[in-house]
């Protein structure tokens, strides 16, 4: 997707995110990559969905905590694990 693309999209609500009783973070393991990985996600922005590169940095059996950037800004946002995959 291009990146002009990508920038309408993020400007059309707020990125979502996994909230603590979904994550569960009290009870699942979870994972830190001092070398995060590169995949593709879909994220939400707003009601919008769009796949995007970004880096897996955490993990626990349910959730991925991803980061990635659109423009010069960084997002940051924990997203089921079945929303990302290797890149091709």
């Amino acid at each position: 997707m291009s990146e002009r693309v990508l920038q309408r999209t993020a400007s059309q609500g707020p990125l979502q995110t996994l909230t603590r009783a979904e994550l569960q973070l009290d009870v699942l393991p979870c994972t830190t990559d001092p070398r995060p990985r590169a995949v593709r996600a879909w994220v939400r922005f707003g009601a919008t969905p769009v796949q995007v590169d970004a880096e897996a940095c955490m993990w626990t059996p349910r959730a991925v905590a991803i980061r990635f950037e659109i423009g010069a800004r960084e997002y940051r946002c924990w997203v089921w694990a079945s929303a990302v995959e290797s890149p091709p």
